[in-house]
């Protein structure tokens, strides 16, 4: 239309008149519209807080849903908010990030060459596809935040009426504009910074699981690798055990009886050996798996399964647990985008404004003109009520994922906690009494043997006791190892289970810019 002077005041009464009516909003959202507000902390204040909703008529009845604060329909706890959600902020906050430092220790190598736990742990970190699809996602997550801050590309073309017309025909360029108000894009931003720091997190998370996988079946192959190397000499022990045995029975000195055990003694060796180098391979090609490079050739491992942790103090663990956890602080990262994005849906009712400018020139007059156009979408019947309720529940959900994943670490914990101090006590007592007295009684045996007082079966049994001794003293010690590798590694595991991934796109950059 063409500004007049005698059009102007009257459209202008109009265009205020509809914000009046439409536009009406609390006057937190619209005074003080990117200001975050802390939702109440029990779910049921929602009833009085959230903004009410269209109603449904008695033909389509809504689904009844079961609240957790219902106590004739439910029993159990009532959660609240954990303490650990960090305090309000300032919607227009970025949030900061910063690596948790949780010890990764390798067994120490051992002398005489072998692949060590830390080379494996380097490649593991080069080459794990979960740890590259995690940080892939951290960084689609980071333009997705980039995206949604964008403003609207302007609209420019021409306009042409009467053409049929001879001599009154006009012509005009016209070039439109959506203003975005209430802050949105960078509350958009906002909401989609807290999620490239709970992805990053989530990057922390998995790395941690690839180590500690890693790690765990390293131990598991060093045990068998040990196993191995005590069956293989007290296998040339058995093995002329056997033999004298026979020459023994031939010459009519013992009893057939002693050259069977003999050799059912040394057929069960053979079994055990089998055995371990079955354990050995099996771990070898998890390890490498998680590592990464699956066609990784076989070599000895250069380690140690001896740890120099005692006994621990639990309190103190699982408070540094939660101080360190990445898995924690992804959940209090979430915890802030669902609030940043409970702003946000809070401003959406208020209308962005369409300005047009259009210049040209009407050949039937002669002359120029120049006309403006402004316009917003009246907020009568859609005020994102909706939204807004359902973005409330997801802070809700998202403070109760927090208090699951404490949860989760504290009896995670208690397992590891029973493994590790269970494993202690057995080598403890393997160390300080059960192997010196199967060494004494083995050097008594065969010196009562020399002597012809023992028995060929009474050396074998006591032989087979030593040599049990030895193989459930490692078993013990690799248990105590892979306790303390889980504890080190922040009780996370699942190194090539399928990564988190972020699905939101720039939905909020759509909401933007729909108004409807």
């Amino acid at each position: 239309m063409a500004v007049t002077t005698s059009s102007r005041s009257s459209w202008w009464f109009a265009l205020g008149l509809s914000s009046v009516i439409g536009c009406a909003a609390p006057p937190t959202a619209w005074q003080q519209p990117y200001q975050e507000q802390t939702p109440p902390a029990d779910v049921a204040e929602v009833s009085r807080d959230a903004p009410p909703v269209a109603d449904i008529s008695p033909e389509n009845p809504p689904v009844q849903l079961v609240s957790h604060l219902d106590s004739s329909v439910l029993q159990g706890p009532q959660l609240q908010p954990t303490a650990l959600v960090p305090p309000a902020f300032h919607a227009m906050e970025q949030p900061t990030f910063t690596v948790a430092q949780g010890p990764t220790p390798a067994v120490p190598a051992m002398p005489g060459g072998g692949i060590s736990l830390q080379e494996i742990q380097d490649l593991a970190l080069a080459n794990n596809p979960t740890i590259r699809q995690s940080s892939a996602t951290a960084f689609a997550t980071e333009h997705y935040r980039h995206q949604v801050g964008r403003y609207a590309n302007p609209n420019a073309g021409y306009s042409g009426m009467q053409l049929a017309d001879q001599n009154t025909d006009q012509h005009v360029l016209f070039v439109e504009q959506e203003f975005v108000t209430a802050h949105k894009l960078r509350l958009n931003e906002n909401v989609l910074g807290h999620a490239v720091q709970a992805q990053r997190w989530d990057v922390e998370s998995q790395r941690f699981r690839v180590l500690t996988d890693v790690r765990l079946a390293f131990l598991d192959a060093l045990v068998a690798q040990r196993r191995m190397e005590v069956i293989d000499n007290f296998r040339e022990v058995a093995a002329k055990g056997a033999e004298l045995a026979a020459q023994r029975f031939k010459a009519m000195e013992t009893a057939q009886s002693d050259q069977l055990q003999a050799e059912i003694q040394l057929n069960e060796l053979e079994v055990l050996r089998q055995q371990a180098q079955f354990t050995w391979d099996a771990a070898w090609q998890a390890m490498a798996a998680t590592a990464g490079v699956p066609e990784m050739a076989k070599s000895q491992l250069a380690g140690q399964l001896k740890t120099d942790g005692g006994q621990l103090d639990w309190e103190e663990v699982y408070s540094n647990l939660l101080a360190s956890s990445p898995e924690l602080q992804a959940a209090c990262s979430r915890v802030n985008k669902a609030r940043a994005n409970l702003s946000r849906q809070e401003v959406q009712a208020i209308p962005n404004v369409t300005a047009q400018l259009q210049a040209g020139h009407d050949n039937s007059t002669g002359s120029g003109m120049i006309n403006v156009q402004i316009g917003a979408p009246i907020p009568v019947f859609n005020k994102n009520s909706g939204n807004m309720s359902a973005a409330y529940r997801e802070y809700s959900r998202a403070t109760h994922a927090v208090k699951r994943v404490e949860m989760s670490l504290k009896a995670r914990l208690a397992e590891v906690s029973r493994q590790y101090d269970s494993a202690l006590v057995a080598v403890q007592r393997y160390e300080e009494q059960i192997l010196p007295k199967a060494k004494k009684t083995l050097d008594l045996a065969e010196q009562a043997y020399t002597a012809g007082e023992f028995s060929f079966i009474q050396v074998l049994i006591v032989r087979r006791t030593y040599f049990d001794t030895n193989l459930q003293y490692i078993e013990s010690l690799g248990q105590l190892a892979k306790a303390h590798a889980q504890i080190d590694g922040l009780l996370l595991t699942g190194g090539l289970d399928e990564p988190g991934d972020f699905t939101e796109g720039d939905v909020l950059r759509g909401q933007t810019f729909s108004q409807q």
